[in-house]
């Protein structure tokens, strides 16, 4: 990750939470004591985001010695110590909650990321990501799903094609959008066409689309598109997807498989920190 950009997301979430001082810990504790404190998983989950939350504290005070006593992409059991800090009590309890937060949320989508990636596991396809991210989190959010064992799709606009629905309604056509984008973009850039039925997937393989995502199509249509598609084209199921459903997707014979849950609905993994 990009040091500047994560200096910048994590400097804003402290500025959101201390404000202008933490009025109970100057209260309570001077500015010499130090401690010394664990940060444990309370659930069992794959951990990422460590370096977040060490780069958080070192913001606060470059001092704080963080040691990590796991590396992200590691399971965890319950009550495990996942990394141990020493120094300025007050950098540490300031630090706290901002750390926590980037670790649970990273930990949580990468936790749900595995439990997926298992599921479809001796198929053909790979589990890919969305832009469905919290704003500003995006770079961390799709981190988090590489460490689960995930991989990412397009990073924003500038760097895949995409013709969605309301682009093929804009243009007229598939085979209008298709030829308006090959047109203007690189011939190293590939061009994806979302489809919803098998219609559209024969007017996309005509119009010359690299790859077509098959849009909440069911499980039987899906299988007569791989057999229409007949290797053609690269095949992204989408839409509706979870973990009572994704092994049944990707044995229709797909080649990738995009949840958007991955990063919008993933719940935060439980993680603590106690001073001992």
């Amino acid at each position: 990750m990009d040091s500047l950009y994560l200096n910048d997301v994590i400097r804003r979430a402290l500025e959101e939470d201390i404000g202008y001082r933490d009025l109970t810990t100057d209260s309570i504790i001077s500015r010499e004591h130090r401690s010394r404190a664990v940060i444990i998983a309370k659930q069992e989950g794959i951990i990422a985001g460590l370096e977040v939350a060490r780069r958080t504290f070192h913001l606060l005070d470059p001092a704080i010695d963080f040691q990590k006593a796991v590396e992200d992409g590691e399971r965890v059991e319950p009550r495990e110590v996942v990394a141990r800090l020493e120094g300025c009590t007050r950098a540490i309890l300031q630090g706290e909650r901002v750390a926590l937060n980037f670790l649970q949320r990273m930990s949580g989508i990468a936790t749900y990321t595995r439990s997926l990636c298992e599921l479809i596991q001796g198929t053909k396809a790979d589990l890919v990501d969305t832009r469905k991210t919290t704003p500003g989190l995006r770079v961390l959010e799709k981190y988090a799903v590489r460490v689960g064992g995930g991989k990412n799709h397009r990073f924003g606009l500038f760097d895949g094609v995409i013709i969605k629905d309301n682009h093929i309604v804009a243009a007229g056509s598939i085979t209008a959008a298709v030829k308006a984008v090959r047109d203007k973009i690189p011939h190293t850039v590939r061009v994806e066409v979302e489809v919803q039925n098998l219609e559209m997937l024969e007017e996309a393989l005509e119009a010359g689309a690299d790859i077509v995502m098959l849009d909440n199509m069911d499980i039987e249509t899906m299988r007569q598109a791989v057999e229409r598609a007949s290797n053609r084209v690269l095949l992204e199921a989408s839409g509706g997807i979870n973990e009572n459903n994704i092994r049944a997707v990707a044995l229709t014979g797909v080649n990738f498989i995009s949840v958007g849950a991955l990063t919008h609905s993933a719940p935060s993994l439980d993680i603590s920190l106690d001073l001992v």
